[in-house]
C-alpha cells in the first residue's frame, strides 16, 4: 500500500541553535515537498541566526557561526519558503511539538503569518510511538528474543531490565560498555531535578517553564527573590524545590564571598 495523496505534503525538518522556540532560531531547514503524482522537490537552505551558535548545538548537528556568517536571515528567505509550502500539508518527526511551532515563531518574528489552518499536519513520531510498544515486555521481547513472564512483577522486571541493557551493549558499541559511557550517551548526567523544571544549558541551570523559561536560574533568584518564595509554595515536587533551594544558597554563598 502507497501513501495517496490528494494535495502536496511538505516534509521539513530543522536544526536549530536549541530547543527553546522563544529564544532559539533556525539554522537550516530542509524540506521535500512530495507532489500527488508521487515526484518531489527538495529545498534546504542554512541560515544565519544572527545570534552565536552554542558549541552544545553545534556538536549535534555539525553546523557552525563560520558556516552560516555568509547565509542569509530567516527575514530574507521567508517568502520564498511560504511560497514554496503554500497549499501544502506538512510532515515531520516530533514536528508538531518542536519544527512546526520553531518555524512559526520564526515567520511571526519578521511579521508573517504562516498560517496552518486547513493544513493537516502528520507527526511521523507520533504514528510510531502509537504503533510500536514501548513498554519493557516489547524491549525483552526486541532485545532479548524472549518473552516476559510475570510481568509487572517488581524482580521479574527489574532482571529484565538488566538484560535488556547487557543486549543493548552488545547490540549498539557506540553506547559503549560501561555506566559512565552510557550515561553520557543518553545525556542523563545532565539531570538537574526530575521533574525536569530545570535544565542545564552549557553547564548553567535554567528554568524549563514559565515566564522565565529559558533564564538563568540564578539570575531570576537575584532579579526576582519573591519567585522562590512562590515555587516553594507551589505545587512543586520536593525534587524540584530541593535543587531550588541548593543553587539559592550557592548564589547567597558565592555573594557573600564577594
Amino acid at each position: 500500500m502507497k501513501l495517496q495523496l490528494t494535495r502536496p505534503i511538505a516534509f521539513i525538518d530543522l536544526e536549530t541553535t536549541g530547543i527553546n522556540i522563544s529564544n532559539d532560531r533556525i539554522v537550516e531547514i530542509a524540506i521535500v515537498k512530495v507532489l500527488p503524482d508521487g515526484t518531489s522537490q527538495p529545498k534546504r537552505k542554512l541560515i544565519n541566526p544572527l545570534m552565536p551558535i552554542p558549541k552544545s548545538s553545534s556538536d549535534i548537528h555539525g553546523i557552525t557561526d563560520e558556516m552560516v556568517k555568509d547565509a542569509p536571515s530567516f527575514k530574507q528567505v521567508a517568502n520564498e519558503l511560504k511560497q514554496f509550502m503554500e497549499n501544502c500539508d506538512i510532515g515531520g518527526y516530533n514536528s508538531n511539538r518542536f519544527d512546526i511551532p520553531m518555524l512559526i515563531e520564526e515567520f511571526l518574528r519578521v511579521g508573517i503569518e504562516f498560517s496552518i489552518d486547513g493544513r493537516k499536519l502528520v507527526d511521523v513520531q507520533k504514528v510510531f510511538h502509537m504503533m510500536e510498544q514501548r513498554t519493557l515486555s516489547a524491549a525483552y521481547k526486541f532485545y532479548c528474543q524472549k518473552v516476559l513472564e510475570g510481568a509487572h512483577g517488581a524482580e521479574a522486571d527489574a532482571s529484565a531490565t538488566w538484560e535488556v541493557l547487557e543486549a543493548q551493549v552488545e547490540r549498539y558499541p557506540q553506547i559503549g560498555n560501561t555506566v559512565e559511557s552510557i550515561v553520557k550517551f543518553t545525556g542523563e548526567d545532565d539531570i538537574v531535578d526530575f521533574a525536569r523544571r530545570f535544565i542545564k544549558d552549557n553547564g548553567v541551570e535554567i528554568f524549563n517553564f514559565g515566564k522565565h523559561k529559558g533564564k538563568p536560574v540564578t539570575q531570576v533568584l537575584k532579579e526576582e527573590p519573591q519567585y522562590y518564595d512562590w515555587m516553594m509554595k507551589g505545587d512543586f515536587p520536593m525534587n524540584t524545590k530541593q535543587k531550588l533551594t541548593e543553587i539559592l544558597n550557592r548564589t547567597l554563598l558565592k555573594k557573600a564571598e564577594n
